[in-house]
């Protein structure tokens, strides 16, 4: 799995003009499912960027993760962060997930994302659809599960 996490004061997803999922304070996190996918990347990430300290303390450095700030995920897929340009002129997504896999393990993502009690809202998937955000700082991360980093299932 990948994902881009920025930290924003607000963000909302539209799908025809109709907001489909919106936050305040909290994380943006556009997700990519990749090919060959396990559960366990699904868990490794979810827990991951529950645990992320992308928010800043009273010293003002970042020691504090959205739960502790009371913040929200608005989660939203976006195959294209599969996108490969290294040949070529066009992005290849070969890489990327058939849609039936990638939406059964975006789903499972968001379900253990709502297990922490946190407000997770949500895009539509594989619609076309127009992401606003204001982001703090701007803090934006990218993530990759282990397997795809090589490091093995035993060094998480």
């Amino acid at each position: 799995m990948r994902a881009v996490v920025q930290r924003v004061s607000s963000a909302r997803v539209l799908v025809d003009g109709q907001i489909t999922g919106q936050i305040a304070r909290g994380l943006l996190v556009l997700v990519a499912v990749r090919q060959d996918e396990a559960s366990r990347d699904v868990a490794w990430m979810a827990e991951k960027i529950l645990q992320l300290r992308l928010f800043e303390d009273a010293s003002g450095k970042m020691n504090l993760s959205v739960a502790d700030v009371g913040g929200g995920i608005l989660a939203v897929s976006q195959f294209t962060l599969y996108g490969d340009c290294r040949r070529g002129r066009r992005p290849s997504y070969s890489e990327a997930a058939p849609p039936a896999v990638a939406q059964a393990f975006y789903d499972e993502f968001v379900r253990k994302l709502r297990e922490s009690g946190l407000l997770v809202q949500e895009g539509v998937f594989q619609a076309k659809m127009d992401v606003q955000l204001t982001n703090d700082g701007p803090v934006t991360v990218l993530l990759d599960s282990p397997e795809r980093r090589g490091e093995g299932g035993s060094q998480r």
